[in-house]
Parts: structure tokens; C-alpha cells; sequence
């Protein structure tokens, strides 16, 4: 009986914790992510538009005022 039971509970906390973890770096790494107006421009050309310099740096700012939604809470 316990030769099922510990390694099906074992996996779901693992599997919970591994989530949990991944979720926090990746949230971290987003917030500390920072692009500058040359990779800015670049994902817009990827992406199929072309902006000009007020578009860019409209763009800039917002990206820096973007706040990341935090659904868990703190």
C-alpha cells in the first residue's frame, strides 16, 4: 500500500513545487528584463510593423511602466 502512496504524493509536491518555483524566476527574470530602442525595433520588424521614433520611444516608455499582474500575491 505505502510502496503507491509515497511516490504518487512525492511527485504531486513535486511537480507543485517545480510549478511554484518556475512560475517566481520566471516573474523575476520579467521584471528585470529591459529592452532598448534598437531590440525594440527589431521585435516590431518581426512582428510585421515598422515604427518611427516617436512610436519607439512611446513604446520605450511604456515598456518600462509595465507591471508585471501578480495572481498569487506576495
Amino acid at each position: 500500500m505505502w510502496q503507491w502512496i509515497i511516490p504518487i504524493l512525492t511527485l504531486i509536491v513535486g511537480l507543485v513545487g517545480g510549478f511554484a518555483l518556475g512560475t517566481f524566476y520566471l516573474k523575476k527574470q520579467m521584471s528585470n528584463m529591459q529592452m532598448d530602442e534598437k531590440q525594440l525595433q527589431t521585435m516590431a520588424r518581426s512582428m510585421g510593423m515598422n515604427l518611427n521614433q516617436k512610436q519607439l520611444k512611446q513604446m520605450s516608455r511604456n515598456m518600462k511602466n509595465m507591471k508585471m499582474p501578480n495572481k498569487f500575491g506576495k
